[in-house]
C-alpha cells in the first residue's frame, strides 16, 4: 500500500501537537498505517460500544469466533477500528489523566501507526481474564488463538521479544490476508 504524502504530513503535524518525536517511526520500527476506504459494522464490543472492521476482516473474525465457540471457547471483542483522530484523543486523555507520554506510548502506538487504523486489528478478551492484561496469555482462549488464529488469517502482532516499541500484547491480533 502506498501512503499518501498528505496523510504523512497530517500525521507529522499531529505528532508535533502531541509532543511525539519526529523520529517515532525510526525508533518504534512501526509502519505508517493508512485508514481503510470501507468499514463494516462489527456489532457491539464487550463494553457495548459499536465496532467496525474491514469487510474481509469482519468475515474472518466472525468465522474465527464461531469456530472457537464450537470448541467451547468464548472470544470477546474489546476493540477494533480506531481512527487516527480517535487514537490522538486517547493519548491526550491518558496524558491529561496524569500518565507520562513515554508511558502511554509503551502501550499505544502513535496516531498513524496503530494497526487499529487499518480496520483489520482486534483486541480480544475472554470471560475468565480481565481485558487488555497479560494474564490473557494463561487462558484457554489464548491457547486456542495461538493454535488456530492463523487458519483465519489472524496473527498476534506484538508477541514477546518483538522488535517494536510497544509492550507485549497477547490480546492484539491482526488480520493479514487482505493487505
Amino acid at each position: 500500500m502506498v501512503i499518501q504524502t498528505s496523510f504523512a504530513s497530517r500525521i507529522a503535524a499531529l505528532h508535533a501537537s502531541l509532543g511525539i518525536a519526529a523520529s517515532y517511526q525510526q525508533i518504534s520500527g512501526l509502519p505508517l498505517q493508512q485508514e481503510p476506504d470501507e468499514l463494516a459494522d462489527a456489532g457491539l464490543d464487550m463494553f457495548g460500544r459499536e465496532q467496525r472492521l474491514t469487510p474481509a476482516a469482519l468475515v474472518a473474525w466472525q468465522r474465527m469466533q464461531k469456530a472457537a465457540a464450537a470448541d467451547g471457547v468464548t472470544l470477546l471483542l474489546v476493540s477494533a477500528y480506531r481512527s487516527v483522530d480517535y487514537q490522538a484523543e486517547l493519548i491526550r486523555k491518558k496524558v491529561a489523566g496524569g500518565r507520562t507520554l513515554e508511558d502511554v506510548m509503551r502501550f499505544n502506538a502513535a496516531p498513524g501507526f496503530s494497526e487499529h487504523h487499518t480496520g483489520r486489528a482486534i483486541d480480544i478478551a475472554c470471560p475468565d481474564a480481565p481485558p487488555l492484561e497479560e494474564s490473557f496469555e494463561k487462558t484457554v482462549a489464548f491457547a486456542w488463538l495461538t493454535s488456530n488464529a492463523v487458519r483465519f488469517g489472524f496473527v498476534m502482532s506484538y508477541p514477546r521479544e518483538h522488535p517494536h516499541a510497544i509492550a507485549y500484547e497477547p490480546w492484539h491480533w491482526c488480520y493479514r490476508i487482505d493487505q
